[in-house]
């Protein structure tokens, strides 16, 4: 008997995050829930080139707001409401989150579950038909 789709089978999302295990982690739980997963991207840089190279083809999306070295996952956060794109902060630091223009925004408090983020993202995205 076949394995039944998992809960984001075909979604796909991006993820950004800077610590290894933690990308690692996350990675192979989205996999494992049927998400079909781009990155991890531990940056920036990589991310908003990983969105420009996946114009539209975007479900949703997983950031890390401190991406270390002072680096915050704003200015990725930012082109993805421009674009559309949901969105969600999974972090251990709340005050980078808790940025006015932020605040509405869905937020995992680090260590992250992967029910909670499965679920956080289901929240998120429109049920996939099937």
């Amino acid at each position: 008997m076949p394995d039944a789709p998992g809960p984001l089978a075909g979604c796909r999302v991006l993820l950004v995050e800077d610590e290894y295990v933690i990308a690692d982690e996350m990675d192979g739980w989205l996999r494992q829930a049927g998400a079909v997963v781009l990155g991890p991207v531990p940056d920036v840089d990589g991310a908003l080139d990983l969105i420009e190279r996946e114009a539209g083809a975007l479900d949703v999306a997983v950031l890390d707001a401190n991406l270390g070295d002072g680096e915050t996952a704003y200015p990725v956060a930012d082109r993805l409401e421009e674009l559309g794109v949901p969105f969600l902060f999974a972090t251990g630091d709340v005050r980078l989150v808790d940025e006015p223009s932020y605040q509405s925004r869905t937020r995992l408090e680090k260590p992250v579950t992967q029910r909670g983020l499965v679920r956080a993202l289901q929240s998120l995205v429109p049920p996939r038909g099937g």
